[in-house]
């Protein structure tokens, strides 16, 4: 059996120029599933404005606030164990309008929280929906994008990420003058129910009707993305690739027992560390905590974390154009050495007496490195997690490297409150900044560069050198 050709290779200006009624309805499907990737960011970035507020009204202490902040990481976790799993049973849009209605019920139950246990077991419960969307949403985009926009496609949900945190910003900025911490946190089940809602207008995807037997409706899909001389050649495909898969997946396990393979699968596990382990979503989640430490009011703290969504979302775009330009090696070693360059002053900043200008030094500061860190380590691990696996066990590694990303993300979140009344802020950003030094170490070693190698030959690479190392 040959292998069909993959269209974007032969289809010439068609495949690139879809009709424009395939891009009303692929711009529509773009909208409305990334709102997953938008609550995805809302929900993760919107503890931040909340938490001083809860401070005073639960009385909670710094391990109290960091299992809080740190039950929906671990919620996520395993939500995205079994995010994959639900939408090969259930479908990849029936999964999502399951997150979406576990989104409105979480957001609502964490709004109501009478006490500290119900906060913690509410956002237990909405992280599952977090780190479900975190799989099915890109999942989603990237079956029923046509292969030429597919990058694109799928590239959007990082930015509706980060979109989503920064809207959790403006939000808490606006109702902190109110003191009004349930409604910030309330507020995320409006997107919640666009979601839910708006999936019921889209269809599921060509693969997953066609892993049922139902070719009649993935061709009816595929008619609304592609042109008619297409469909036959891409339904070809994707039973192509349905059958490799369906050989490999029954050997998966055994699989990551090959030492070439196991090498790669740690260095997965280790990128995904690294993205944690640097101290990025101790910024996301305590930014207000941070500033209030430099003598800033709360309202004021709260109202400057703007700045650090607004350049988050600017530095995913940046990182974006340069990821195929500059390769992903590169991108990782000089961001680290930012983000190290940035945490080291940050540091030094906690040692200067309180004053507005050392606030604004601190702000800024936070500013910087979060744009080295979204610009390059962010995309650039995220990226090659999608590409270093081979076929064989893809799925597999890289839902473990993922878990442990979740897993690292909680322990941060749970031990950063901690050691901000342990050992200061100053000293806990010169600790990140020494994970960022040990972290380049690590990326200089092991990290594998993909840009411009097609999966296959990718595959192939990185099988040559693994053995030879």
């Amino acid at each position: 059996m040959t292998t069909p050709t993959h269209q974007a290779a032969s289809a010439g200006p068609r495949a690139s120029a879809p009709a424009r009624t395939a891009q009303r309805f692929l711009v529509g499907i773009a909208a409305i599933a990334a709102l997953g990737g938008a609550l995805f960011g809302y929900d993760t970035g919107v503890v931040s404005g909340a938490l001083p507020f809860m401070e005073r009204h639960f009385g909670l202490s710094s391990l109290s606030e960091g299992v809080i902040t740190s039950a929906l990481l671990i919620g996520a976790a395993f939500g995205s164990l079994a995010g994959g799993r639900m939408s090969d049973a259930l479908g990849r849009r029936n999964s999502l309008l399951w997150a979406g209605a576990v989104f409105i019920g979480g957001a609502l139950a964490v709004a109501l929280a009478p006490t500290v246990p119900v906060m913690v077991v509410a956002r237990f419960v909405l992280g599952l929906a977090v780190g479900s969307a975190s799989v099915i949403t890109p999942l989603y985009l990237s079956e029923i994008a046509p292969p030429a926009i597919r990058g694109r496609l799928v590239s959007f949900n990082s930015l509706m990420i980060v979109s989503g945190q920064l809207l959790a910003y403006l939000v808490n900025a606006v109702l902190a003058h109110w003191e009004a911490w349930r409604w910030m946190l309330g507020l995320a089940a409006l997107p919640a129910v666009a979601l839910f809602a708006g999936l019921f207008f889209l269809p599921d995807t060509p693969r997953w009707y066609l892993s049922k037997g139902r070719r009649d409706r993935a061709a009816e899909v595929l008619r609304r993305t592609l042109p008619a001389d297409d469909i036959d050649a891409e339904l070809a495909r994707i039973d192509h690739a349905r059958s490799l898969e369906a050989d490999v997946r029954r050997g998966a396990w055994q699989e990551l027992r090959t030492p070439w393979v196991r090498r790669l699968l740690l260095v997965g596990v280790g990128l995904a560390i690294v993205q944690q382990i640097t101290g990025v979503n101790a910024v996301i989640y305590f930014a207000p905590k941070i500033l209030a430490a430099t003598g800033l009011g709360t309202d004021a703290a709260i109202t400057a974390t703007i700045a650090i969504g607004a350049i988050s979302v600017l530095a995913t775009a940046l990182g974006m154009s340069l990821i195929d330009r500059v390769g992903r090696r590169p991108l990782l070693i000089s961001g680290l050495a930012g983000m190290a360059l940035a945490l080291a002053l940050l540091g030094a900043a906690f040692h200067l007496p309180h004053s507005p200008a050392v606030s604004f030094l601190v702000l800024g500061l936070m500013v910087l490195y979060m744009a080295f860190m979204q610009a390059t380590l962010n995309t650039g691990v995220w990226l090659l997690l999608a590409e270093m696996f081979p076929l064989r066990v893809r799925g597999l590694a890289m839902g473990t490297a993922v878990f442990a990303m979740w897993l690292v993300n909680f322990a941060v979140a749970l031990a950063f409150p901690v050691l901000l009344d342990a050992i200061g802020a100053g000293t806990t950003f010169w600790f990140f900044g020494v994970m960022c030094v040990l972290s380049l170490l690590f990326c200089k070693r092991y990290a594998p560069e993909t840009k411009g190698l097609a999966l296959e030959d990718l595959e192939t690479e990185l099988r040559r050198a693994a053995t030879a190392r």
